[in-house]
């Protein structure tokens, strides 16, 4: 009996990039080598049209399930390769097929090889019939329980009927480098996650306030940088002493402009740091209207202190979405964990939602705020967070 022995990629949104779609499969072939890195004795074949992954006898599960979460992926088969000899190939399909369990079936060919004897119709009714003849199936065009398929190339053809979704998007890197806002909350690790589908390799951003928040905030953030290191093996988190700033708003600033005026400072620090680290944009896990310093009037006043482009990757999911996603990749247990961060700790009792430009301007102009903000830049520490946790450092 015949056994699937290649897993074949299917690049989905890749192959509309024209010019630059080799450098994308390039890519996603260094990142697929490098998420199965501990899985010995597999052979990479990387095509113009689809990456093959010969099995070479691994059990073909762990590395399905590790592919899914790999950004550039839009499907994954298992597929056997076999002679395309039409006689082979008829012999193969059905022993394929004793394999499936269903009831009903339809055979779907794709002739890459033009020059194959058969047209992709012939092939479907020639071996539909093969299997018809030769065991208990029925054909379903319309809604079969299996759909097998051929694809024929010219080395050999492709058969297959295991199918999984991948993440889809971009492959990781391809996409430049962002800064992103990390807050230790539910929200922004999702952000995160979001832009490393996309291609983007992120940096993270947090800001402390000693001894307002508890080092055990710190810890959170480096175990939310660790689950994200499945998707992005290392992550840069730059730790901001934000302690004498966010004490001198409060002690200058009406207390309903403070969330706003904070987040301007934040903004000024993380483009500071952002244009120092070559980053293209800044990011953060902003939801519109979600709390008082999300409400699109706030935002504007916020964004304007910046020239860098600010990528809000969740600004039109709702919280019931943003939660799915957290549990789906493994961050959400983290992110209720009971410590909070400077903006909750320093949360006014009745924040504008509709702050006035000219008001945040007098108040800022009342204080020194450029001296503290450059001081931060200044005496922001940094750890580069590794998928092994030994090679965590500090840089």
């Amino acid at each position: 009996m015949l056994n699937y022995d290649h897993i074949m990629i299917h690049f989905g949104e890749l192959s509309t990039k024209g010019k630059n779609k080799k450098n994308f499969i390039r890519m996603l072939a260094k990142n697929v080598r490098h998420a199965l890195k501990d899985t010995a004795n597999l052979t990479y074949i990387v095509t113009n049209d689809h990456i093959y992954i010969r099995l070479n006898d691994n059990d073909s599960e762990p590395i399905l399930n590790r592919l899914q979460d790999v950004s550039g992926i839009q499907s994954l088969s298992l597929v056997l390769k076999t002679n395309a000899e039409f006689e082979n190939l008829k012999n193969s399909c059905l022993e394929l097929m004793k394999n499936e369990t269903g009831d009903t079936f339809k055979v779907r060919t794709k002739r890459a090889d033009k020059s194959y004897p058969f047209i992709s119709d012939t092939i479907n009714r020639e071996i539909g019939a093969y299997i018809l003849k030769n065991a208990k199936w029925k054909v379903d065009v319309h809604n079969p329980d299996i759909t097998l398929s051929i694809d024929i190339r010219r080395d050999a053809a492709y058969v297959y009927a295991k199918t999984v979704l991948g993440a889809g998007g971009y492959p990781l890197g391809v996409g430049g480098k962002i800064l992103s806002m990390v807050s230790g909350g539910i929200d922004s690790p999702v952000a995160c996650y979001l832009l490393m589908k996309r291609g983007i390799t992120i940096q993270a951003i947090h800001f402390a306030s000693p001894p307002y928040t508890s080092g055990l905030v710190i810890d959170k953030i480096k175990d939310l940088c660790r689950v994200l290191n499945h998707y992005q093996p290392e992550i840069k988190l730059y730790i901001v002493p934000f302690t004498k700033l966010q004490e001198a708003i409060y002690k200058n600033c009406d207390e309903s402009y403070a969330i706003t005026i904070m987040r301007r400072m934040m903004y000024r620090i993380s483009e500071g740091i952002a244009r120092r680290h070559r980053c293209l944009a800044l990011a953060n896990g902003e939801s519109i209207g979600q709390v008082a310093s999300q409400t699109l009037n706030s935002i504007q006043v916020i964004n304007e202190v910046v020239r860098l482009p600010v990528i809000r990757p969740l600004a039109v999911f709702d919280k019931s979405e943003i939660i799915k996603i957290a549990r789906k990749i493994g961050t959400f247990e983290i992110s209720i964990r009971p410590f909070e961060d400077c903006c909750t700790i320093f949360a006014p009792k009745s924040p504008k939602t509709m702050p006035h430009h000219d008001k945040v301007e007098i108040m800022e102009a009342s204080f020194d705020y450029a001296s503290l903000v450059n001081e931060c830049i200044k005496e922001t520490t940094s750890i580069l967070i590794s998928e092994k946790t030994d090679l965590e450092k500090y840089l």
